[in-house]
Parts: C-alpha cells; structure tokens; sequence
C-alpha cells in the first residue's frame, strides 16, 4: 500500500472494479464453498445483482434486507445494494424472529432476502407491508438469469449506502447509517495500516452484519486480495481453513481468540499468517503472550473501536509487547480526543470521553433523532475536523507518549463473545412470558467471554416455572444473549430514585462468587 492513504472517497461498489483496473483480474477475490471468484467475475456478478436489485426495487435509497449465513449473496451484497443505489441492512444470522421483525420494521425494508428456514420462521406480521420476500438462492438465480447490465454507479459518496443494527445500553437495537464514504475510507484506512498487499488471504469468521466483520471484506478487495467467508462450529474449523487456504490475515474477539489458544496448531496454518487483529473486547496481557507464542511470525494489531465511527485506534505491532494494554493511537481518517468533564482537552495521564472526529463518523441513527442528539453532536473545538463527532460515553486516557488506554464505560452494555447486548432486550423478553415481574440483566466479568449474562427476576421460582423461563428465552433471543444463570429473588434492591439498583444487584452476584 502507498505511504499515505488516499482520502478521496468514492462510491462504495467502485471496490468491485479496483483490482481489474489494476491488472488484478484474474486474482482470487472470494472463495466460496463451490467455487472460486476472481475480481473479474465478483465484478461481473456484482453487477448483475446491482442491475436485477435496481430493476425490481426502483425507488432511490430504498433499504433491502438479508438475513442469512455467510456465502455469496451476504458477500456481494454491500457493494451490489450501492452498486443499485439501495441501502443494505445485514441482519445477524444469531438473531431470531422478533429481533429481525424489530429490525424489518424499523428499517422499513422493502425486500427480505433469507434463507427458507429463516422466513419460515417470522409471523405474518413480522415483515413491513407490502415487504417482498424471497429466498436466497431464489434470489440468486434471478439476478443471474436476468443478466442485467448495471455498471459502476455514480453515487455522492456521502449518499446512504448501509443501516448496520447494534445493541444499545437501553431499548431496542437502533440501526447505524453509514454512507458509502464511510466504508470506502474505512476499507482504504485499515488495508492501508494492516499493510495488505493483493496476495493476502482473509479468513472473514466474524459476522458480516457487523462493521469489524464486513470490514474484512472490504479492506482485502481494496488491496486486491482474496477473502474466504466460514461460519465455524469449532475453533478446530478456524485451524483447518487456515492450513487449506494459506490464510494470511484472521480477524477475531477475545473469547475466540482464548479458545484459538488452547488448541494444537500445526505448522501449515499457522506459519502462513501474517497478521491477527483484535476488537470487539479488549486482550489480556496473558493472552497477548500466548498469541505471541503461537503465532511468532505474524503481526498482532489490537484495536478499539465503534459501530458509530467504524474503528478509531489501533496499536503499532511494534508496540504491543511493551504496551500490551494499550489501544495505541488514531487510524488514517480518524481524530480521537479526550475530552474532560469540563470539556476540554484532558492532559496526559487524565481521564476524558474518547471523541471521535473525522470522515468515519457516521451518519446518525436511523430515524431515532433523540438519541442520535444524545451521542452524534458538534466536535470540540480543538477539533481539526469539526462538524459532528461521537461522544463514545467511554472513559480513557493518554499518555505523555501519545498512547491511549481505555478505563471505563459509563453506559451498562454487556460485552460477550464480542458481541454488544442491550440488557434492556433481554429483561422485556423476560417480562414479556409474564414468569417474571422485574428483571435485570448483569454482566459478570468472565475469563473466556468477556462478560457473563446474568439474569436477576422477581417471580416464582419452583422448578416448572424456571423451566417455562429458560425455555421462552431459548425460543425469543439468540444464543449469544441467552443467560448464563437465572437468579430468583423475592425482592429486587432499589436506589434512591425506586429504580432497580444495578450495581447493588452486581455487588450481590459477585459477592456469591458466581461463575
């Protein structure tokens, strides 16, 4: 890659072309289960999708949906969708009927497409009126058999090109608006301080609905590389891809990263890779040593980062074994602040909210202008980019070397397996089965997960009713939300305002030694 990133933006599809403009062609793009795309046919077949997408949905900025496992269309999809000048809303595969229906509705996509069993699976009422559905590979085959000429679109590059749905402290999912330019400087930044080159191979194990998943994808296009979509049942499955795919570049979470560690890697998957990066939680300094260990010859990048801003910082390879905590410094594209709490820039070694600045900062919450209000507002004015900035609502602070180190968070999101989880959406799930009159759920520091989700409710606690819960929650959210425990009580503690006392109610679970 140049020494200095290009920070023109273009329209997000144009990465379908970059690798034929540059004599790359004939170079694998994205090895599916059958058969191997090179650039040439993931831009031809990115094109036909494009032109059939564009001649069934013609409205300008329409949103469509998927919902599906990694595979061909979840892949092409975010370049096709912009390619047609419609917006892509990626569904998580690990999500169920009421939280795609909520995500369905909110959005008010006009097309669904999924798997059988995933549109088997909503009510008749779960999709928005007049919403088309269609299955995957019906949808495929269409767009194919058309044979619709579309060509690379001419889109503003701050036109509205993805609505990513994540988990907030408080209510239901709320849908992030990224606009073509964010995720072409974003693909561009992080090709660029990976240092990929075009015969790099990306194992993309991480969801594709996801800002850091999709990402690997679009970096390794812009550097003209190759990407291998897997969904993994074990970490073996990881291990295995890698040996068969000379895999140069694996992106993961701390919990998979700890059980990536605890198994025997052989020498042809591991001795091919260049690279490993990190988000979604933080590493540990043992698990940085143990990364190390395994993978001597390979690259570590830490990273921290937001669905709100893409990514903000990373940590120098070089840095890593020195400052193993660290979250280093600011990406390409990217100004990070530390504000203090009478606004202005904390000194070194002072605790402040992370604020980022810049062209990554997206474009607000879909149709949500309250609590778009509440974390998109004006930059401070030691900003060199000004104009709208994320508050994060995290605490860190800077160091007189200029590196940053995370603190604290002041919002009550739970982090497990690198997934972020509205404690709010588990407690209505609860309460809505009518087993529980109060619920609150707890993260517990955990060793492999991050956090534990813990579950406190008021209600009746004889073993059928535990049962009846445990079952309702199993069939109304996904495996990464469902509890760790269930904890019964006959009374919940307060605050001072009559709200549930949370942190009394962590305080209570710690002081059981839950695991």
């Amino acid at each position: 890659m140049s020494s200095i990133p290009d920070p023109t933006p273009y329209p997000l599809d144009h990465l379908a072309e970059l690798a034929s403009a540059r004599g790359m062609g004939a170079a694998p793009a994205l090895v599916l289960r059958d058969e191997v795309l090179n650039h040439d046919a993931l831009r031809l077949r990115v094109d036909h999708l494009a032109g059939w997408l564009a001649r069934e949905i013609p409205q300008k900025g329409a949103r469509v949906a998927t919902w599906a496992a990694k595979g061909e269309l979840t892949c092409l999809m975010p370049l096709a969708a912009a390619r047609a000048g419609l917006v892509h809303v990626p569904i998580n595969p690990l999500l169920k009927r009421a939280q795609a229906a909520h995500i369905l509705s909110d959005s008010g996509s006009v097309m669904l497409i999924a798997t059988g069993t995933r549109l088997g699976s909503l009510d008749n009422s779960d999709a928005p009126q007049g919403c088309v559905l269609l299955e995957e590979g019906d949808a495929l085959a269409a767009a194919y058999d058309a044979r619709i000429d579309h060509g690379p679109s001419a889109s503003d590059p701050d036109d509205l090109t993805a609505i990513l749905y994540t988990s907030g402290s408080t209510g239901r999912p709320k849908g992030v608006m990224l606009s073509h330019a964010n995720l072409w400087l974003g693909a561009v930044s992080v090709a660029h301080y990976l240092k990929m080159e075009p015969d790099d191979v990306t194992l993309a194990v991480l969801p594709l609905s996801f800002d850091y998943g999709q990402n690997q994808l679009l970096s390794t296009w812009y550097a003209g590389g190759s990407a291998v979509p897997l969904d993994f049942l074990f970490p073996r499955d990881v291990a295995k891809a890698c040996a068969k795919h000379n895999v140069t570049t694996l992106a993961a979470v701390p919990p998979l990263w700890v059980q990536l560690t605890e198994m025997e890697w052989p020498a042809e998957a591991s001795a091919p890779l260049r690279r490993l990066t990190n988000s979604g939680g933080a590493l540990t300094t043992d698990l940085v040593r143990d990364l190390r260990g395994i993978f001597s010859q390979a690259n570590l990048y830490p990273m921290y980062g937001l669905t709100e801003a893409f990514r903000s910082t990373y940590l120098d390879p070089s840095l890593v074994e020195a400052h193993p905590t660290s979250m280093g410094t600011a990406i390409p594209f990217a100004e990070i602040l530390v504000i203090d709490d009478d606004g202005t820039v904390a000194g070194p070694d002072e605790e402040g909210e992370l604020v980022h600045c810049g062209p990554l900062v997206a474009h607000g919450y879909w149709e949500d202008p309250e609590r778009t209000r509440e974390r998109f507002k004006p930059a401070p004015s030691a900003s060199k980019y000004g104009g709208t900035a994320v508050w994060s609502g995290d605490r860190v602070k800077r160091t007189a070397d200029g590196l940053l180190y995370f603190v604290g968070r002041r919002d009550a999101m739970i982090k497990s397996a690198g997934n972020r989880i509205s404690p709010q959406e588990i407690e209505e799930a609860a309460i809505a089965t009518q087993l529980a009159a109060e619920a609150a759920a707890i993260g517990i520091p955990d060793e492999r997960l991050g956090h534990a989700v813990h579950l406190v409710v008021r209600g009746t606690s004889g073993e059928a009713e535990q049962a009846k819960l445990s079952k309702a929650l199993r069939r109304e959210l996904p495996n990464f939300m469902q509890p760790h425990t269930i904890h019964w009580r006959d009374a919940m503690p307060l605050n001072p305002n009559g709200k549930i006392d949370r942190a009394a109610l962590y305080r209570e679970l710690i002081g059981e030694g839950v695991q």
